[in-house]
């Protein structure tokens, strides 16, 4: 049986979303593999600690370390524990996250070198990041992308008589959550009749800001705070068009949701959204930090049923290949 560890930030339990280190160890397990993770602790320092005892801990067991890296501070975590796996000659494996992480490559070369040039593999979970790490003469490089089991994400066919603009992600300023309801209310405005919900947990006083922005505004919005995978698949039945405001990205998994459920999206044109999502033809992509594209494009949708039809058909196609069964193949392959 081979073992893995798996060091990331496990704090769905914490009121945060739940991200891969959680999904991904999960799915492994049911492949037979034993997988210990870290960590779940919430003070950022003694998480670090947590996550270096663990590799000290579980040295002597595992085959692999599986490292999620993002480009924000957490690019420090991803740094001491690769370099603590160097010195004990483990195998460690970074899953590359956040669509600023390119920039980390250009700010922090030397740094980016120790962590990813003396990896057993690099893992790009979107053709966005695998294009600019090979652009830095990176090599050892894999691209698996983001997974999900399709057979929890049924697919509806939507009617858009009166735009219900659905936005999920963690309310983090990166991903610009004032857009949607800059958005939300310029539709208002214009006077269509429109509705938004902003599903997602606080993460870096986002949502505390985005109530009182609307308050503000005397725009009426259901905020659900945080939700489970399945309490959001449901609420989505009742909306129609999925919005993406963000401002950096690499290979959203609510995206994924979304394009799996049959929502047309529209999402900002940043990071690795035009990997993901062919303009016109899976979704429809817009500058970003601009309230009038993102308008002109739901009224768009509202308009025309057809093409509403044909990029959800379309973008469902294309996420497919992003199921489980098929992903993990790739998984198994890497860490044979």
């Amino acid at each position: 049986m081979k073992k893995l560890l798996y060091i990331g930030n496990q704090l769905s339990q914490k009121g945060k979303t739940e991200t891969t280190i959680e999904t991904l160890s999960k799915s492994l397990r049911l492949e037979g593999y034993l997988v210990f993770t870290a960590s779940e602790i919430q003070n950022k320092i003694v998480r670090l600690l947590d996550m270096l005892f663990h590799i000290l801990r579980y040295r002597a067991q595992v085959d692999f370390v599986l490292m999620d890296t993002y480009s924000t501070q957490n690019f420090y975590y991803a740094y001491l524990c690769s370099q603590l796996c160097r010195f004990l000659k483990l195998k460690y494996i970074p899953i590359l996250h956040g669509g600023n992480l390119p920039n980390r490559l250009k700010t922090h070369p030397k740094l980016s070198k120790q962590i990813f040039n003396n990896a057993y593999k690099n893992i790009a979970p979107s053709e966005y990041i695998l294009s600019e790490f090979k652009k830095q003469g990176y090599h050892n490089l894999v691209y698996i992308p983001n997974s999900i089991k399709l057979k929890n994400y049924p697919f509806k066919q939507r009617i858009i008589d009166k735009p219900k603009l659905l936005w999920v992600r963690s309310f983090s300023e990166i991903y610009n959550p004032l857009l949607a309801i800059d958005v939300f209310n310029q539709l208002l405005k214009e006077d269509v009749e429109a509705s938004l919900c902003m599903v997602g947990p606080e993460n870096d006083g986002s949502l505390k800001k985005a109530k009182v922005y609307a308050n503000q505004l005397d725009v009426d919005i259901t905020f659900t705070g945080k939700l489970s995978k399945q309490a959001w698949i449901d609420v989505s039945q009742d909306y129609n068009i999925f919005i993406n405001t963000t401002n950096y990205d690499n290979m959203p998994v609510s995206v994924i949701e979304a394009m799996a459920l049959g929502l047309p999206i529209v999402s900002t044109n940043v990071g690795g959204m035009p990997f993901l999502i062919e303009n016109e033809k899976e979704g429809i992509l817009v500058k970003p930090n601009n309230v009038n594209v993102f308008v002109s494009a739901i009224k768009k949708l509202q308009t025309n049923r057809e093409h509403v039809n044909s990029i959800t058909n379309n973008a469902r196609k294309k996420v497919e290949c992003f199921d489980w069964e098929i992903v993990k193949k790739q998984w198994l392959s890497v860490l044979q």
